[in-house]
């Protein structure tokens, strides 16, 4: 038989994927996914449900129905004071990972060299390969995630066609600093290379920290290429709506991809993310804050069961290190093990490194109903004998 595609069949079964099923299989508590357990806003749900009934449920254009190009354009102007055309700048996708290929097809050529900084979205690195990257990796660690600038300056060179910059960061919880942002924005400018920028958790940013756009610095406006979810936005990530906001010659290259990718979205979703993002500021701030206190709810009983926190500033996600526990294996044994006998589901850290990766760290998920973080807290406590 001959060999299937290389560059995405040396990758297994997501992490996810695994970890979700093993809870299914165990009856645990699954916070190892990131999804919400209630649905989002209801009049967005309204609108997509008033929208399926109205129709049209036909071909919607390729890059999107206006209402909803229009709506991103007054979003960024709102949030960003950033000046964003519509027609020329918007483009809608079925949902963010589609995006990333979308952006990675369309502006990579083979063997071009790719900054990746590690932990990152399992995504990115089998669609930078399949693209004909050459992925240069630059390493964050646990506890402190610094960004090292160091390192990160060595990985760029004449051959460097662009940086993927996850802010905040799935599975960290770091928000990049001002101060982050310029280095990475000066780099990208004395390199001369792109900054595809997946912000999205734009919106879950706690402790009065603000997300800030890298295309909002000094000389990135022509350079960057920002990526929103309105899956992450208003709690309906099924819905797998993503946007893309980029400079004309970036977001057509980017739209050709599009065009042999998906092609269009769902007609009756777009109405209703565009409702979405007329929602109010109280919507948006509300939305951090409840988050930010499931985020402390569940810290506060990770730490009572014996598993210290590590600080996490957006997101859906906490970092805890197994190690304080005394457990004698890797990150994804411990996973494993609390699925199977405390009855949580959490996902290694380690899965978000290409190789060597740190171990001794694990991610659980945050955004679940009260009571089910308690039991969570409850069970772990109870298996750590801190109950």
């Amino acid at each position: 038989m001959k060999a299937t595609n290389a560059a995405l069949g040396s990758f297994g079964t997501t992490i996810f994927t695994v970890m979700s099923a093993l809870a299914v299989e165990h009856g645990a508590i699954n916070l190892g996914q990131g999804f919400p357990d209630e649905d989002g806003p209801e009049p967005v749900r309204r609108a997509a449900a008033e929208a399926i009934l109205a129709g049209p449920n036909q071909y919607p254009p390729m890059p999107g129905l206006p209402i909803l190009r229009q709506a991103v354009a007054r979003h960024a102007q709102r949030f960003y004071d950033l000046a964003v055309d519509w027609q020329t700048e918007v483009l809608v996708t079925s949902g963010a990972t589609e995006a990333l290929a979308d952006c990675f097809f369309g502006l990579i050529e083979p063997g071009d060299e790719v900054v990746l900084i590690e932990p990152l979205y399992d995504a990115y690195l089998p669609l930078v390969l399949r693209a004909g990257g050459v992925p240069r990796l630059v390493r964050m660690t646990p506890p402190e995630w610094a960004l090292p600038v160091a390192a990160l300056e060595a990985a760029f060179s004449p051959r460097t066609k662009l940086l993927v910059l996850n802010s905040p960061n799935n599975p960290s919880g770091k928000v990049f600093s001002a101060d982050e942002l310029s280095f990475i924005a000066e780099l990208a400018q004395r390199w001369d290379a792109y900054v595809v920028c997946d912000e999205v958790y734009e919106h879950l940013v706690f402790e009065g920290l603000r997300h800030i756009p890298l295309m909002t610095l000094p000389g990135m406006r022509e350079r960057c290429v920002r990526i929103a979810s309105a899956g992450k936005a208003f709690s309906l990530t099924g819905w797998k709506v993503g946007m893309i906001t980029a400079p004309p010659p970036l977001l057509s290259a980017i739209a050709k991809a599009h065009q042999f990718t998906t092609f269009t979205t769902v007609p009756a979703l777009q109405i209703a993310v565009a409702t979405g993002l007329g929602l109010d500021d109280g919507y948006f701030s509300g939305l951090a804050r409840a988050l930010e206190a499931k985020r402390d709810r569940l810290s506060r009983g990770l730490e009572a069961a014996g598993l210290p926190v590590l600080p996490a500033q957006g997101t859906y996600f906490l970092t805890v290190d197994v190690g304080a526990t005394g457990f004698n294996g890797t990150d994804e044994a411990f996973c494993r093990t609390i699925t199977q006998a405390a009855g949580v589901a959490a996902v290694p850290v380690s899965a978000f490194y290409a190789d060597t990766p740190p171990t001794g760290f694990a991610r659980f998920c945050f955004c679940k109903r009260d009571e089910v973080l308690d039991e969570a807290s409850r069970r772990l406590g109870r298996y750590f004998g801190r109950a």
